[in-house]
């Protein structure tokens, strides 16, 4: 049942088109019942697996039989855990999407045909299948942000579209050569990784696949759509796409590029480790540079998806674990994150501007959205006791075992992070009221309180960073046998 999700997603995406324009609510509780039924079969499944337990099909039927394209589903502790995160933020992206007035039919249908698009690619097995799927989440997120989005929307809709087509080229270009030089005639991902490809083709292949899946990672320097993609977007939105939609290039990354050319892995491996760790310094750096509030999120996420990259590239055990654990983890803080600037804040206080927000002494205004922001923001430093400690301190171990320099340079990046962060929360939250503030256009007339929905949504956010934070294993259960099966394929593949 754990392609129930997939489908709960577009009929819920086909049942709000179906609504009356004017019934707003019934619009907003179709949306959340689709998610809240995806996040519960999810959630079942969980309960469900068998720690160990390897890749388990769950539909395999043919599709395009004459270029042996299958619909074939499938999950092991990989996938299961990307669904989860999955379910975590369609809830949570619609909560705190509650308030949303314009077009609110429309909006819910293309916000739940992305998250169907998402759990399409963490489930799919057929190569060709898990492409489909990508396109399909990639197109509902150009008109989520071109739409109800805000500063240069149409800019950062154009700009998130047209590098994604680029990589999305780049991969389809080295789907097609390994079909064709495999011989398998079949897109089945187990089958294409049987092959033993040339030395020389996995040279090529690997860079072309990885970058291509690695411009949606925001792998540097690659990633300049992402902030701008961030701030652009409506809260949902931006919480979507640092919270899963970058999943969906460090999955392909992961799970097509590595998984079908191991041997190119090794071979370039010192050199994306190297762009991983200068992500995560760079991002860092931009970050506490920023003036605008939701352009520091939006580089400490380039910054954090650089953990991943490094983590995948390390090739080793540990250094896998941490990376799959840190596409979860900074799948739910970063969410959290941007729930708290683009709905709370902004909504409320009609700016982001740092200077301006220090003249507010929003600490007072808005007591609930400080405490959620100052956790968030601990959580995103590294604090021991929530998931982003856990996870970056693998990817650090298997950074030092695999290349220490790099590991060493990367440490730089989470100083700077405590850095950005500290200073985020003073100027946002507990600065001095000032004169400033109101001669900027700042909202002077009382704020309006936290809704319920905003809180629903923040404690399913705080819940599973303490949650994997106190107690890892809660999800390391599942993805470390599924990084064993891999790092068994890599060590084949050594040179």
């Amino acid at each position: 049942m754990l392609d129930a999700p997939l489908y709960l997603s577009f009929l819920g995406a086909l049942l709000l088109l179906l609504l009356p324009a004017d019934r707003r609510s019934l619009a907003r509780w179709t949306a959340l019942t689709a998610a809240l039924l995806g996040l519960s079969v999810t959630l079942g499944a969980a309960i469900a697996w068998t720690p160990g337990r390897g890749m388990v099909t769950i539909v395999n039927r043919p599709w395009v039989d004459a270029l042996g394209i299958r619909y074939h589903l499938a999950a092991d502790g990989i996938s299961l855990t990307l669904v989860l995160l999955t379910g975590i933020a369609a809830v949570a992206g619609i909560l705190f999407s509650w308030n949303i007035e314009h077009r609110v039919r429309e909006f819910f249908a293309l916000y739940l045909a992305l998250i169907g698009g998402v759990y399409g690619v963490f489930l799919s097995r057929d190569a060709f299948l898990l492409f489909v799927f990508y396109e399909v989440a990639i197109i509902p997120k150009y008109f989520l942000i071109a739409i109800w989005g805000s500063t240069r929307r149409e800019y950062g809709a154009m700009k998130l579209a047209l590098y994604s087509f680029v990589g999305s080229a780049m991969v389809l270009v080295g789907l097609i050569a390994a079909y064709v030089t495999s011989g398998a005639g079949s897109f089945d991902l187990e089958a294409l990784a049987r092959h033993a490809y040339p030395a020389a083709f996995q040279a090529w292949a690997f860079p072309l696949v990885f970058v291509g899946f690695g411009i949606l990672a925001g792998l540097w320097p690659f990633h300049t759509w992402a902030p701008t993609g961030h701030v652009a977007a409506p809260t949902a939105a931006s919480m979507l796409l640092a919270g899963v939609v970058m999943k969906l290039g460090a999955y392909g990354c992961l799970r097509v590029a590595i998984g079908l050319f191991p041997a190119g892995a090794w071979q370039w491996a010192w050199f994306f480790g190297l762009l991983g760790a200068v992500g995560i310094v760079y991002g860092a750096l931009a970050a506490l540079a920023q003036r605008d509030f939701k352009f520091v999120i939006g580089y400490s996420s380039v910054s954090h998806m650089g953990f991943v990259v490094l983590g995948l590239m390390s090739l080793d055990w540990v250094g896998l674990n941490g990376a799959v654990l840190q596409m979860f983890s900074h799948g739910v803080i970063a969410g959290l994150l941007f729930g708290v600037v683009g709905r709370m804040v902004y909504d409320r206080a009609h700016t982001r501007e740092l200077a301006v927000l220090e003249g507010l002494a929003l600490q007072r205004t808005l007591p609930f959205a400080a405490v959620v922001f100052v956790l968030a923001g601990v959580a995103s430093m590294g604090l021991p006791g929530f998931s982003g400690f856990v996870a970056e301190l693998q990817v650090l171990i298997g950074a030092w075992q695999a290349f220490p320099a790099l590991a060493v340079f990367s440490g730089l990046g989470i100083l700077v992070g405590v850095a950005y962060t500290l200073r985020a929360i003073q100027k946002s939250f507990f600065g001095r009221p000032g004169a400033f503030a109101r001669a900027a256009g700042a909202a002077s007339a009382p704020l309006a309180a936290i809704s319920t929905p905003e809180k629903a949504g923040a404690f399913l956010l705080l819940a599973c960073t303490l949650a994997v934070g106190l107690y890892p294993q809660i999800l390391l259960r599942f993805i470390e046998p599924a990084v064993a099966d891999l790092v068994a394929a890599l060590g084949r593949a050594r040179p």
